[in-house]
């Protein structure tokens, strides 16, 4: 049988990668973003160009979409010139971090229609985008998830978070949170060892050894932080975009977020002192001008 032709829309750092590996794949792709850059290398391949979200889902059968914000998702999915204004497409997989609101208000437009939007965000940066080891979290009517579990495959892999849609952006929202709390306390502890004199080095390979390890010390440091590279691949802004609606979230749910807050403020100062643009390991940076000491390889 032939294969269903794919709509890709956000051709950023993630979607680009993960277009690719569906051009690869053997699907059909068609793909719009309002960046020339971005669409150059996949035209070169062999996917063909839509000049809006509209166009785009009037020339493919299943659109995937990538976006840096919930207004982006907002607008591609159901603005003047969005998604619901194409005439083909009858499937939306959001791997955007949008937070549950957004989710929620994307799949029941489409519903009204008689389509389905699932919520699919991703966790894995660049290098699973590129080698299609990403873990995607996925809500939504369960039969459209089991139809749509071959094109979610190659991207990574699916886990079904429940029907409800937006169950599965809480899900993304929490394991963000975890992981930017992981960077910013890892920070405080390793500028503390290094003004004491210790190796930053030496001491992610105890705290790997230890009840202290986490993703920060097992990759974040060693890779980007250390070497003094700060291009572990994911944006300072980003994170704390994520964080803010994991807060925000919580909050409406009558969860404390006591810690999530403080870490909401630091990438804040981290934002506002190295730009939204800047790699979010930037985190340490701040410790590091407050304690007068600098995390570097010995």
């Amino acid at each position: 049988m032939s294969k269903p032709v794919l709509g890709f829309v956000g051709l950023g750092q993630m979607g680009s990668r993960m277009a690719l590996r569906l051009l690869e794949a053997g699907y059909p792709l068609v793909v719009c973003d309002t960046a020339e850059t971005a669409l150059a290398p996949l035209l070169a391949r062999g996917a063909r160009r839509a000049a809006t979200p509209a166009a785009l889902a009037d020339q493919s059968d299943i659109v995937l979409g990538s976006l840096p914000t919930p207004e982006a998702v907002q607008a591609v999915g159901l603005g003047p010139q969005g998604l619901l204004h194409g005439q083909r497409a009858r499937r939306f997989i959001d791997l955007s971090t949008t937070g549950p609101r957004i989710a929620r208000q994307v799949a029941g437009a489409f519903a009204a229609q008689g389509r389905v939007a699932l919520d699919a965000p991703v966790s894995g940066g660049i290098t699973g985008a590129e080698q299609g080891t990403l873990a995607l979290m996925v809500s939504g009517p369960r039969a459209e998830f089991a139809a749509l579990e071959p094109v979610l495959r190659v991207l990574g892999r699916p886990f079904f978070c429940g029907e409800e849609a937006g169950q599965a952006q809480v899900m993304k929202l929490c394991n963000n949170l975890l992981a930017a709390a992981a960077l910013a306390i890892s920070s405080e502890a390793i500028v503390m060892g290094v003004k004491a004199g210790l190796d930053p080095a030496l001491m992610c390979e105890v705290i790997n050894a230890s009840s202290g390890r986490n993703s920060a010390t097992q990759d974040k440091f060693p890779r980007a932080v250390i070497p003094r590279s700060f291009d572990f691949g994911f944006a300072t802004g980003l994170s704390h975009k994520d964080v803010r609606l994991c807060v925000d979230e919580a909050e409406a749910m009558g969860v404390p977020m006591v810690v999530g807050s403080a870490v909401r403020q630091m990438l804040a100062v981290t934002s506002a002192s190295f730009g939204a643009e800047s790699d979010f390991t930037s985190i340490v940076k701040v410790v590091e001008q407050w304690a007068g000491v600098e995390v570097r390889a010995r």
